[in-house]
């Protein structure tokens, strides 16, 4: 799986999301006023916040009460106790806290900052949470997506996380449908004809990093991008095929 061209697309003109938004519409008429028609296996990569938003996954700090320990934790980080609740309970575990900063494994399975609760692009005194289940609701916007416009097209669902020993936050595939989320190289050859043993692509990360190039990732308004190039995919997966087995996590 390897084009030797893709072409990057950014919807400039997405209204803002409500909880109840209708994605799938609100895309297709965005589509339409941009004058831009989707091809068969063009990628819809749709960012966290505006899927959360739609979820209704928006919460009002002011009905958060926090527990001693997230009182306790937001002392030693200076972060508001309320907001450290959230983290909480997004999360499975506690994997690293710093003056600053709280590392956990959330309940989708991902480990990250702050379990990816977020408070930037929101209103004042709230917090968004990430997508119940992204996978699922990848899934589902993409049924809808090519119910309304008769085409085939991957969805990803891109959120901007931090890497191991790399500074910079970057695009990550937390939600893939109708994508090959993982290419697996073992056994092929490279240009000298040894066999590859451990390469897998990250594709859908890929993907995601690429769109996020166009989509921006601050107050840029385009919460939505399409990559078109690549010729369909053999073997689509969904993002949990991304997290690697906690036996094999040296970072947990």
């Amino acid at each position: 799986m390897c084009p030797d061209r893709l072409e990057l697309i950014a919807l400039s003109d997405m209204p803002l999301v409500a909880a109840g938004g209708d994605l799938a519409e609100l895309i297709a008429e965005t589509l339409q006023r941009s004058d831009i028609q989707l091809d068969d296996h063009d990628v819809l990569v749709v960012a966290q916040k505006i899927v959360s938003k739609a979820e209704g996954r928006l919460v009002d700090l002011g009905t958060v009460v926090p527990s001693e320990q997230a009182q306790r934790r937001a002392r030693q980080t200076g972060k508001d106790p309320r907001l450290v609740e959230l983290i909480l309970r997004e999360s499975v575990r506690v994997v690293r806290q710093t003056d600053s900063l709280i590392i956990t494994e959330n309940t989708i399975g991902l480990v990250m900052a702050n379990s990816g609760v977020d408070q930037s692009n929101v209103e004042e005194g709230h917090a968004l949470l990430l997508p119940e289940d992204p996978d699922r609701s990848a899934l589902t916007l993409r049924q809808h997506l090519m119910q309304r416009l008769s085409r085939t097209v991957g969805v990803v669902i891109a959120d901007s996380m931090g890497r191991a020993w790399r500074k910079g936050i970057v695009g990550h595939a937390i939600g893939v449908a109708g994508v090959e989320a993982v290419v697996d190289l073992r056994a092929s050859l490279d240009l000298f004809g040894r066999a590859l043993r451990a390469t897998q692509i990250g594709l859908a990360d890929e993907i995601a990093a690429a769109a996020t190039l166009v989509m921006g990732q601050g107050g840029e308004g385009r919460p939505v991008a399409i990559v078109r190039g690549f010729g369909g995919f053999d073997q689509p997966t969904n993002a949990k095929a991304l997290v690697r087995d906690k036996d094999r996590d040296l970072f947990r």
